[in-house]
């Protein structure tokens, strides 16, 4: 008698998971969305009004997020 679990475990072994970004490319795609998030962040700064909140605001906090998740991916967290 089979578990569901056991089985989930079977259909997963047949389709091995393959990423979105490459490990090669990380750095690559980290460094460009911090680099994008400072910019952003910067002309944020210079004009600071409600409406540029969502216009910079949150574009720039959105590639800081996900840059810096790419930047930890990329060059490994050793403790």
């Amino acid at each position: 008698m089979s578990s569901p679990l056991h089985d989930v475990w079977e259909a997963a072994a047949s389709s091995p998971f393959s990423p979105a970004i490459g490990k090669n490319t990380q750095f690559t795609v980290g460094f460009v969305l911090l680099a994008i998030a400072l910019v952003l962040t910067t002309i944020f700064g210079l004009n600071r009004s409600f409406v540029n909140l969502p216009v910079l605001g949150v574009p720039a906090s959105l590639a800081f997020g996900f840059g810096a998740v790419y930047m930890i991916c990329a060059v490994g967290v050793y403790v």
